[in-house]
């Protein structure tokens, strides 16, 4: 076990992806890899973007985990930000708008 890891941080945005690459110690956690991305520093043009500690939604490989877990080789963090809409009602929404369309074609 060599003294060090490479890992990712992700946070994906409605017209961007941010991805940066870190390379840690071992035995660092996902709040340690967020620290060291600097998007806890970053200004975001809406305050719902903003990461919250412990309270923004994060995982790794889009398993849901604590800020505490640690991290291992290769592990990529993601930071999860909130639904604008409950997929129910997106897809209720679609289905709606389907329903119309296809009244307008007859």
């Amino acid at each position: 076990m060599t003294g060090f890891i490479n890992v990712e941080v992700v946070y994906a945005l409605p017209q961007d992806q941010t991805v940066i690459a870190l390379t840690l110690p071992a035995g660092s956690t996902v709040l340690d890899a967020i620290k060291h991305s600097g998007l806890l520093e970053k200004s975001w043009s809406d305050d719902s973007l903003k990461i919250i500690p412990g309270e923004t939604p994060v995982g790794i490989y889009a398993e849901r985990v604590s800020y505490d877990e640690p991290l291992e080789e290769g592990d990529r963090v993601e930071i999860y930000r909130p639904l604008v809409l409950d997929p129910m009602e997106a897809r209720r929404a679609r289905a709606k708008n389907q329903k119309t369309r296809d009244k307008v074609k007859k």
